[in-house]
């Protein structure tokens, strides 16, 4: 088999295995003081809001859909709204599209609130506790949930505007794999094939 196909069979074994994770450990990075304090700011608490759609139908069709696909993987309903409802804040807060966001949590974490990388990333998007000092407030805590979707829509806006919008590259950023194929293009594909929505987001 050619480096390629293997590298192709590797990405449908990886997608079709819920099991593989690829958690990875952001690299720290000395950060211009702009830059810590816009990011700093960026993670200003507020509240949940309600989601953010053209009207209501709209939003009640995202949320029906998007909890469908992720039943297996939250079986708690209650728990599984209140997940898809702060994903969709946090990405939209950030400029992100909501099921890239979801892509990001399958591929990092398998949509473990409590997982932990052997490099101690933490949480739904494996963020590094380093974050916390850098950019946060003491005593923010990784696990909480909208904490960790905070941070990580913040750290991947971050990556996206240093990288021009470049998604391959961001995300290999946001993985500490940059120069590496396997973590972008698990995410890509998590995003375009099993969170994909043709419906409206915003």
């Amino acid at each position: 088999m050619r480096g390629a196909d293997l590298r192709a069979a590797i990405l449908v074994a990886v997608l079709l295995c819920p099991g593989g994770v690829h958690a990875g450990a952001q690299v720290y990075e000395e950060l211009a003081e702009s830059v810590r304090h816009r990011m700093s700011a960026a993670l200003a608490d507020k509240a949940v809001a309600e989601l953010v759609f053209r009207d209501r139908e709209d939003a009640h069709k995202w949320l029906f859909e998007m909890s469908r696909r992720l039943e297996k993987r939250v079986p708690d309903r209650k728990q599984r709204i209140a997940l898809l409802r702060t994903v969709h804040f946090e990405a939209l807060r950030a400029g992100l599209d909501p099921q890239l966001v979801l892509g990001i949590i399958e591929v990092e974490s398998r949509f473990r609130k409590y997982a932990v990388s052997r490099a101690g990333a933490r949480g739904y998007m494996q963020v590094m506790p380093f974050w916390v000092k850098l950019i946060g407030r003491r005593g923010d805590n990784l696990f909480h949930l909208r904490t960790n979707l905070r941070y990580g829509c913040v750290i991947l806006r971050h990556y996206l505007d240093m990288e021009n919008g470049d998604y391959f590259r961001a995300l290999g950023r946001y993985n500490g794999s940059l120069g590496k194929p396997d973590y972008p293009r698990a995410v890509l594909a998590a995003w375009k094939v099993r969170w994909g929505y043709q419906g409206a987001t915003s």
